[in-house]
C-alpha cells in the first residue's frame, strides 16, 4: 500500500485476518469477540476491545479500511504510532462504553415497565438467553421500545466504525480546511463542516430509529460515541499540548 504508515498498515492488516477468520468460523468468533450487552451471559472482559476488529460484511470492512487507510495516515505522521495507536483504541473503546449505556437505558426503561406489570427479573432473562420473548411484551411497550429492549440486550455490536469516526474528527481538528467528497455526494465540502454533518446526521438516525438506505442494524450510537471521545481528546490535547501549532 502506497503512502501508509506502519501503524494503520498494521490495523488494517489484523482486521482483514479476522474478517477472513470470521469467514471461516462466523459463529464461534461472534460468539467470543462481538460485543454484547453487559448482562448478557455471553459477555466477555475482552469484548469491549475485539469487537472493533469484526466485521459484519465485505461491504462494511471495506468502507472502514479505506477510511482508515485515508485519514488514518495524516494522523500518524503527525503524532507518531504511539500516539496514533493510543487514541484509535481510545475512541473504539468510547463508542463501546456508548454504545453500551444507550442499550442499558433501553434495557432498563422496558424492563422497569416489565416489572412493574408483574413480571420478575429472572423469568424475562431466562427466556431472553433462550432467544425468545413473552407476547404480552408487546401489549405493554410501544414498537419503538419492544424493539430497543429486546435488540439492546440480544444484539451485539462488530466493526472498526466507532474508532474510524473518531480518526475522521481528529482529521476534521487537524486539516479542518482539506475538502472531502462522499462517493454519493461528489461535492467537496471542507472538513470542519463535512464531519460535524455526518457525526449529525447518525445522531439523528440514533435517535429516530430512521436508516438512510432502508436497512437496519446499525449502531449509529457507537460512531457518535466514537466521535464524541475523538471530540473530548482532540480538545484536550489541543489545549494543553498544541498551543504553539497552527490549526487552522
Amino acid at each position: 500500500m502506497r503512502n501508509v504508515t506502519e501503524t494503520v498498515k498494521q490495523l488494517i492488516i489484523i482486521n482483514i485476518l479476522f474478517f477472513i477468520g470470521t469467514l471461516l468460523v462466523s459463529g464461534p468468533a461472534y460468539q467470543y469477540l462481538a460485543l454484547f450487552f453487559l448482562e448478557n451471559p455471553a459477555f466477555k472482559a475482552w469484548q469491549p476491545i475485539t469487537y472493533m476488529f469484526m466485521h459484519g460484511g465485505f461491504m462494511h470492512i471495506f468502507f472502514n479500511m479505506f477510511a482508515l487507510y485515508s485519514f488514518g495516515s495524516a494522523l500518524e505522521l503527525f503524532w507518531g504510532s504511539k500516539k496514533f495507536l493510543f487514541f484509535y483504541i481510545s475512541c473504539g473503546l468510547g463508542s463501546a462504553l456508548v454504545h453500551t449505556g444507550v442499550n442499558y437505558y433501553h434495557f432498563q426503561e422496558g424492563l422497569n415497565t416489565l416489572l412493574s406489570n408483574g413480571f420478575s427479573k429472572a423469568e424475562i432473562l431466562q427466556l431472553l438467553n433462550e432467544g425468545k420473548i413473552d407476547t404480552r411484551w408487546q401489549e405493554l411497550l410501544t414498537v419503538s421500545e419492544f424493539q430497543n429492549f429486546t435488540s439492546a440486550y440480544i444484539g451485539t455490536a462488530v466493526g472498526a466504525s466507532g474508532a474510524i469516526y473518531g480518526i475522521i474528527v481528529a482529521f476534521a481538528f487537524m486539516f479542518p480546511n482539506a475538502e472531502l467528497a462522499l462517493m454519493f455526494v461528489p461535492i467537496p465540502i471542507k472538513a470542519k463542516y463535512f464531519v460535524p454533518g455526518l457525526v449529525l446526521v447518525d445522531l439523528y438516525l440514533g435517535i429516530s430509529g430512521k436508516s438512510i438506505f432502508g436497512g437496519g442494524g446499525i449502531a449509529h450510537f457507537a460512531h457518535v460515541g466514537g466521535a464524541l471521545f475523538g471530540f473530548i481528546i482532540m480538545w484536550y490535547w489541543k489545549k494543553n499540548q498544541f498551543n504553539s501549532n497552527r490549526w487552522n
